[in-house]
């Protein structure tokens, strides 16, 4: 069981990431730049998480770590997904049982993804599911873990 204060810092991340792809979807900002950025924000927050040394010096260079490789990762796949990527990650997250993974290639980019749900749960807002996805993008291979959460209007966004 989860402490009360290791809840408290998910709450604050999950809040901190939504705020982010919040402004994110608001801002004129390339597919990279915004999967960059996400993915700093993301990776620093777990790299904040990680390990059982917390001494302030140790957890800011795990923050500082994990916002580089997170920046690095999200902005190798928000370069490359576009609409018609994330309409399909919708549909896996809707129509795909846990555990069970879909492939499929983009037909611009050459990027090739499998995603596979891998719990489901119920939060006030509706249905999540976390997920992880992996991307071959030019030749080289990223693995994402992340949440993501029904909307009203039946669409999926990403919560961390």
């Amino acid at each position: 069981m989860l402490s009360q204060l290791m809840k408290m810092r998910v709450m604050t991340a999950a809040l901190l990431c939504a705020c982010s792809f919040t402004l994110l979807a608001c801002a004129n900002m390339s597919k990279e730049e915004q999967g960059t950025i996400a993915g700093a924000v993301i990776g620093g927050v777990i790299g904040g998480e990680l390990g059982e040394d917390n001494s302030k010096s140790t957890r800011n260079w795990k923050i500082l770590a994990g916002a580089v490789i997170g920046g690095y990762i999200g902005g190798r796949i928000g370069e490359n997904m576009d609409e018609t990527d994330r309409l399909k990650a919708g549909h896996v997250l809707e129509n795909n049982r846990t555990g069970h993974a879909t492939s499929w290639v983009n037909p611009d980019s050459s990027s090739k993804y499998t995603m596979t749900p891998t719990n489901t749960y119920d939060s006030a807002s509706g249905p999540c599911r976390e997920y992880t996805m992996d991307a071959m993008i030019g030749g080289k291979r990223d693995t994402v873990y992340g949440t993501a959460c029904r909307q009203s209007d039946g669409s999926w966004q990403i919560v961390n």
